[in-house]
């Protein structure tokens, strides 16, 4: 954790050091909707276009028609997909396989992860009016961003996001069997570099002594996102008056935390009004524990109290 970006406090266990990446799960969507706002500032991506102006193949699936990279962006697709975790089959199961993150079926026909996004289907809502968190739709985003900069994620990442803030170690991500990153959750990194990204958004996108991400993005992911779409969604559990933009969480509308967080206990807490940044790497064992998450969360917003106390 640091505190007005000093580090205040660090520790590691089960093997873990400074130096291993860790996977950080959908803390990785963080990056993704970070990155948006940088091509978007280059001129390089047009939130508001569709989706399938960047990828016409996608016509046809739930990412075709009127589905815009916006509605990627807030995770407000209306998409027939059930994102559970525990499920033995199904939806999850099924996109888990085109990923490769599950051993081969003999029963089940191979598919790779773009073919098997072009299946997805809509579930009759229109739009942008609720929000409904799906892991596909970060992945589509991420063939979005390549089709736009006409190279692949890794080396966008790379090129417009961690080495220009300053990253001390590469970081890596997961791809299926054609090579397609799982934009979504397959980023491993080192906590330092992820203290140091977070560090870099509670500076209104200031790191390594430049203006890495564009400030008017920070402000957009602070100040905006859909109330509504947000109370007609599935997480209301974790963050009952919270909101979500650019593939960040606000914990609470009437606070200024905000964060990344990913399964099995991944966080980038982010706290202005308290000058905190409190990253976190886990492996707890369960996928979501809710009993759990708001314990750690009474305990990041002690932790940023205190230290602000001491200032």
């Amino acid at each position: 954790m640091s505190h007005r970006g000093q580090v205040a406090f660090e520790w590691y266990a089960h093997g873990l050091t400074p130096d291993t990446p860790h996977l950080i799960f959908s803390v990785s969507k963080s990056v993704a909707g970070t990155l948006g706002g940088i091509l978007a500032d280059h001129g390089k991506l047009d939130p508001d276009a569709p989706v399938t102006r960047y990828i016409p193949e996608m016509e046809g699936s739930v990412y075709g028609g009127s589905c815009t990279v916006r509605h990627l962006l807030d995770m407000s697709v209306g998409i027939r997909f059930d994102e559970d975790y525990m499920a033995r089959d199904g939806d999850v199961m099924n996109y888990r396989r085109s990923t490769g993150w599950e051993p081969p079926d003999p029963t089940v026909p191979p598919t790779n992860l773009r073919d098997y996004l072009r299946t997805l289907r809509p579930n009759g809502t229109p739009h942008g009016r609720t929000f409904h968190y799906v892991s596909t739709n970060t992945d589509a985003l991420g063939w979005v961003y390549e089709r736009a900069c006409g190279m692949s994620y890794a080396k966008i990442l790379a090129q417009y996001l961690w080495q220009p803030m300053g990253a001390e170690h590469d970081a890596y991500i997961a791809v299926d069997s054609r090579g397609a990153a799982r934009v979504a959750g397959g980023i491993c990194a080192t906590l330092r570099d992820l203290a140091r990204f977070g560090e870099m958004m509670r500076n209104h996108g200031i790191g390594n002594g430049r203006q890495v991400v564009p400030g008017w993005w920070v402000d957009d992911i602070r100040q905006n996102g859909n109330a509504e779409a947000w109370a007609r969604g599935d997480l209301t559990k974790v963050f009952p008056n919270g909101n979500y933009r650019n593939k960040w969480y606000t914990i609470d509308r009437n606070e200024t935390p905000f964060a990344a967080v990913g399964i099995h206990g991944q966080w980038i807490y982010i706290d202005p009004a308290n000058e905190t940044v409190i990253a976190r790497v886990s492996s707890q064992p369960l996928p979501m524990d809710l009993d759990l998450d708001h314990m750690w969360m009474r305990g990041y917003r002690a932790i940023a109290a205190q230290l602000a106390s001491k200032a």
